[in-house]
């Protein structure tokens, strides 16, 4: 593939998009970046440049579509924290003139809430839930190696007696070097809009973002490194907590506190980085880790370091199913736990 092509795959991203910049918390619909496999969990939280038969990561990255998925089911279960459940049923079906294409369902569920009114007297119990209907599509370009795919996104979104919808596109487009085992991917998520906000007049934006990512198995070692860099078109994620302010002066003296811009550069770029590890034991056993600098030092407890930010999960083949398990480490408090599994309905009926 000319290496001019391949530039361009991340270069665009990165000078066509700044101003869209939008972060978690400020925007509609954040359950679209949950990670939805036990595999992606394992790995940090995102896998959008693994190019094998799972049709787990063609939610996160269309583009990772693949004639060998046709017929496959992919199903998904969280426990998330304090009792909110979600998860994801998804198809892939290949037509030879046409392309690969995927059809899903995403879900999450809240649990029941005490309604009360302002008095505290209990009135009942409401639900809230929402949930994503895709539909992805890719298809190889200028040649085998590299593939552009889109998933159009219906989401609903129900909390109590309000109610929203909106609709979005994640585009993706990857290259694949398979005498290399490297992969290469670009990501744009979540392009779109609340048709009906909440509130009538309160219109809210989609957790728009921008992610870059590459793999490598090196050859003849059984392990496979992914690195992915999210949120390219805003710099700053550093959280400012009012509470406990960054001091720029002596509160004594008044004098200017000298800050260590190598130190501050690090931390803001590492903040953007997921890491993910996976051992290939054996082609039906798989150990995984990662590691989510970013998650660790948003929900750190500086008291206690803890192990939040880590993840892990392992991976194995039975019969004619792919069964997962991820863990990632939130807090002190609190971690989740995922279980996918995933099947080709071909391989239930005998060749002749």
């Amino acid at each position: 593939m000319n290496i001019r092509k391949l530039l361009l795959l991340f270069v665009i991203p990165l000078v066509c998009f700044p101003a869209f910049a939008q972060v978690g918390g400020n925007n509609t619909f954040e359950f679209l970046n949950l990670p939805i496999s036990a595999r992606v969990t394992a790995l940090g939280g995102n896998l959008i440049s693994v190019k094998d038969n799972d049709l787990n990561v063609a939610l996160i990255n269309p583009s990772l579509l693949t004639d060998s998925m046709n017929n496959n089911v992919a199903l998904s279960y969280i426990n998330y924290i304090a009792d909110i459940n979600y998860g994801y049923v998804a198809f892939g079906k290949h037509f030879k003139k046409l392309g690969n294409f995927s059809a899903g369902i995403q879900y999450l569920d809240y649990g029941k809430f005490i309604a009360a009114d302002e008095v505290g007297a209990q009135l009942g119990e409401f639900g809230a839930n929402e949930m994503s209907f895709n539909l992805a599509y890719a298809r190889s370009i200028l040649d085998s190696n590299f593939t552009v795919g889109a998933t159009l996104k219906t989401i609903y979104s129900q909390l109590e007696s309000y109610t929203s919808w909106g609709s979005a596109i994640d585009v993706g487009a990857t290259y694949y070097n398979p005498k290399k085992n490297f992969a290469a991917a670009v990501v744009i998520k979540n392009m779109g809009r609340q048709w009906r906000p909440y509130v009538e007049g309160n219109r809210e934006k989609l957790p728009f973002e921008v992610q870059i990512g590459i793999s490598k198995k090196p050859k003849h070692v059984p392990f496979r490194l992914s690195l992915i860099y999210e949120n390219l078109e805003k710099w700053d994620l550093t959280y400012k907590d009012p509470a406990n302010p960054v001091l720029t002066s002596d509160p004594l003296t008044g004098d200017p506190i000298k800050q260590n811009k190598y130190k501050i550069f690090g931390d803001k770029f590492m903040r953007h980085m997921i890491i993910g590890g996976e051992f290939i034991i054996t082609k039906n056993f798989f150990l995984r880790g990662g590691f989510n600098y970013q998650l660790r030092k948003e929900l750190k407890v500086s008291e206690k370091r803890g192990m939040n930010g880590f993840t892990f999960g392992f991976g194995f083949r039975i019969y004619k199913f792919h069964i997962s398990y991820g863990h990632a480490i939130y807090h002190l408090a609190g971690a989740t736990n995922n279980f996918s599994i995933s099947f080709d309905i071909n391989s239930f009926y005998s060749k002749k």
